[in-house]
């Protein structure tokens, strides 16, 4: 996926979910954040940023959205949507072992919503798409807060494993070459039950690492999941 109008900016603060004060161009202006995660390991005072411009677009209420964060010399996407639209890319090219002969965004069984359903041949499959943005020493964690939305997927996914379908989650890295992937027990232990209850039922789960740059990122390869 590529972004157009990106600048370079500094971060400020976040005086709450949706909205950061940045340094654009020498003045402080408002920016929305793309994400309601917590992000603290990374929005901190004095970070290299990236947003994106909207030129011409006077019914916005902020000038830009926060699109990627430096930490420790690495570029980190916090675009929540990013995952969704780069996977659907790497879907489409074959990136799960099959290339699919439908793929359909934000598919509804039952009670739930998933990402993408996807048919090859006889075979249909369910897949939903979490975005990673918390690292720590080269380890991936998700989720970064409390996620029952999160839970409630995973069961979903067991349910439909007895219905006939194949079935998947794949955590999108929005960052590159990372050693492994858990799931974050400490934040919401809940979670991490339900993602290895899940495995063992036959839910397939992978990790991808994306190669991120300030205007683009794309899915490039799989890191360990440690379960």
């Amino acid at each position: 996926m590529i972004y157009d109008h990106i600048r370079e900016a500094v971060f400020l603060a976040r005086p709450n979910r949706f909205i950061a004060q940045i340094r654009l161009d020498g003045g402080i202006v408002r920016c929305h954040v793309k994400n309601t995660g917590r992000c603290a390991e990374l929005l901190v005072p004095g970070a290299r940023i990236w947003v994106q411009e909207f030129p011409g677009n006077t019914a916005r209420k902020t000038a830009c959205d926060l699109i990627a964060v430096e930490k420790n010399g690495m570029i980190v996407n916090i675009d929540s949507q990013a995952p969704n639209i780069a996977a659907r890319e790497w879907l489409k090219a074959g990136g799960w072992g099959f290339v699919p002969t439908l793929l359909r965004p934000e598919y509804t069984v039952g009670d739930s919503r998933y990402d993408f359903y996807l048919e090859n041949g006889r075979e249909r499959m369910l897949l939903e798409v979490k975005g990673v943005t918390l690292e720590r020493e080269g380890v991936l964690y998700f989720p970064d807060a409390p996620t029952q939305r999160g839970v409630k997927h995973m069961e979903g996914l067991v349910r439909h494993l007895q219905e006939g379908y194949r079935c998947g989650v794949l955590f999108v890295a929005q960052m590159e070459k990372m050693r492994g992937f858990a799931p974050n027990d400490e934040t919401h232990r809940a979670f991490g039950d339900a993602l290895r209850r899940a495995k063992a039922a036959g839910v397939e789960v992978r990790c991808v690492c994306c190669r991120v740059t300030p205007d683009t990122m794309e899915l490039d390869e799989d890191v360990d999941v440690r379960l």
